[in-house]
């Protein structure tokens, strides 16, 4: 009796591979240009403070580099990076943003990389698509600093550590050559990080706790392939770190976040808020949570490779988060921005929930892209380049420009003309392109308007400008911390002091009114009589 083949449904009939290749292809080709777009809104919008430092520092010759951030008190990997770049394409504020682009499109495909080998296919589907819409990543790619890097580097650090460590003694487990070679990824990941920004060592502390827990948690035959793997991808960060330890040794000593107060309860819970919006949020835990329950499913005897790869990134998200607030605590160094650290392993735990999550985590991921995909860069961050427009066409070169807020100088000489001096409340700055924070509170606190202003005037030769800028105060809050109510301080007796000066006649004031925002500037102009 012949038999009959079973009806094949429509939906299921083979796809060649070399079809599905090329769709996949240009699915992610979709979600880069998505990327690229959604990322360029605010492409030219002019630099703050940090900016002016990131290409202050950058815009030197290299081996400069190193002896500059024993000042500023960062790793030298992305400064490096735009050092090259500014070299091809220049130093605007629109090719220097496009470092950051590139790196934040990077991301994309890292993430489908990431997730697609750990959690499947629908997965690398979701998480390309919330890496190309993250509203965290896109302020960031439109931003000439490191931390579109951090993400992307982060990502690379998730995807080979669980690969590495997570999925030893599953069936998913890889065989020995590609456990050591993602333990080698690993630690080239990691360094990297490390060499890119200092809170990597709060991730490098989550990774630490994540594997001493699957060290502890792993058969004793496997303890000992697991401690070997420790060792090359933790001995092999530390080992590529190594030449850079001196340098961060007197950074410690020397330099610090002194504009930084200790983080409250509510910063640390408000972490994911702050990574994916407190709408987005919601509709991601809400989405998610059925993902996760079948994820950590262990009805069926124990942990699948799945999920070890879920607790190991809840691990390490809640890790990296805990370990910075808690060292803000001892020293404050809390900063929004900084919690790029901390993106890469939150993406992929709500990105495998939403793939394990069937209809409803693939509505909530679309939900969540429409809704990211309407937050954009802010339009300003700081409004030195219109003050400095505003006041440039009255200045000659050996006129002084005088900033109480001494890191705004790198930014300040970016916008205005060349020729002109600087100084701050230390006195004249000889690099323009760095600010020294180096014992920075105790210096400030040595500062008098009688003996750092006073001898700036007396040598300003008749009929010549000086420029006094200050920062607007908007918000008392944000001046409270041991630097910032320096500043805010001494802002205010310098104002005083050039006033009374009666040699000193002002013919500006921009802007003329107290606008609202943050990292606000007013610039007044004054002549000697």
């Amino acid at each position: 009796m012949a038999t009959v083949a079973p009806r094949r449904e429509a939906w299921t009939l083979p796809v060649p591979a070399g079809s599905v290749r090329l769709l996949g292809t240009l699915a992610l080709g979709g979600l880069v240009a998505l990327s690229v777009l959604l990322r360029t809104q605010d492409f030219g919008v002019g630099f703050w403070i940090d900016e002016g430092l990131s290409v202050g520092i950058a815009d030197r010759p290299l081996g400069e580099i190193p002896g500059a951030l024993r000042m500023d008190g960062s790793p030298p990997l992305y400064y490096v990076l735009l050092h090259g770049w500014i070299a091809l394409a220049g130093r605007s504020e629109e090719a220097t943003h496009t470092l950051s682009l590139v790196l934040a499109v990077l991301a994309v495909p890292a993430t489908w990389w990431a997730v697609r080998g750990l959690f499947g296919a629908t997965a690398g589907w979701i998480g390309a698509l919330l890496a190309a819409t993250n509203p965290f990543l896109t302020q960031y790619a439109q931003e000439t600093r490191m931390y579109a890097l951090v993400v992307l580097l982060g990502v690379l650090a998730c995807g080979a550590f669980v690969r590495a460590y997570a999925l030893n003694g599953t069936a998913a487990a890889p065989s020995r050559e590609r456990r050591r070679r993602w333990a080698a990824g690993f630690a080239v990941a990691l360094a990297a990080l490390l060499y890119t920004h200092n809170w990597a060592f709060f991730f490098g502390a989550g990774f630490g706790a994540a594997w001493l827990v699957l060290l502890v948690a792993a058969p004793r035959p496997g303890r000992r392939e697991l401690l070997i793997d420790g060792l090359i991808g933790f001995g092999g960060a530390l080992l590529l770190y190594a030449p850079w330890l001196p340098t961060l040794i007197f950074q410690v000593q020397h330099t610090g976040a002194p504009w930084s107060v200790e983080p409250g309860l509510s910063d640390l819970l408000g972490v994911p808020g702050r990574l994916l919006g407190n709408v987005a949020q919601l509709v991601l835990l809400l989405a998610a949570g059925a993902g996760f329950t079948v994820l950590l499913d262990r009805s069926n005897g124990g942990l699948g490779p799945r999920g070890r790869a879920m607790v190991t990134l809840i691990g390490l998200f809640v890790a990296t988060v805990l370990a910075a607030w808690l060292a803000s605590l001892v020293s404050p160094a809390w900063a929004s921005r900084y919690l790029a650290v901390a993106l890469a392993p939150l993406l992929l735990l709500v990105t495998a929930g939403l793939a394990h999550a069937g209809r409803l985590g693939l509505a909530g991921a679309l939900l969540v892209a429409l809704i990211w995909a309407g937050d954009g860069a802010p339009a300003e961050k700081s409004n030195v380049r219109e003050i400095a427009s505003a006041v440039a066409p009255s200045l000659r070169p050996g006129d002084i420009v005088v900033s109480t807020q001494p890191e705004q100088v790198p930014v300040l000489s970016y916008y205005l003309p060349e020729g002109l001096r600087y100084a701050t409340l230390w006195g004249p700055v000889e690099d323009v392109g760095v600010t020294d924070w180096r014992d920075g509170v105790p210096r400030l606190r040595g500062t008098t308007a009688q003996r750092d202003l006073e001898p700036l005037l007396d040598a300003l030769p008749r009929g010549r400008r000086i420029v006094l800028v200050e920062p607007i105060v908007n918000d008392i809050s944000r001046w409270l911390a041991p630097w910032t109510e320096l500043v805010r301080v001494r802002s205010t007796e310098w104002r005083q002091y050039v006033s009374n000066d009666p040699r000193l006649t002002a013919t500006a004031v921009r802007p003329p009114d107290i606008l609202p925002g943050n990292n606000l500037l007013r610039a007044t102009v004054l002549i000697k009589d």
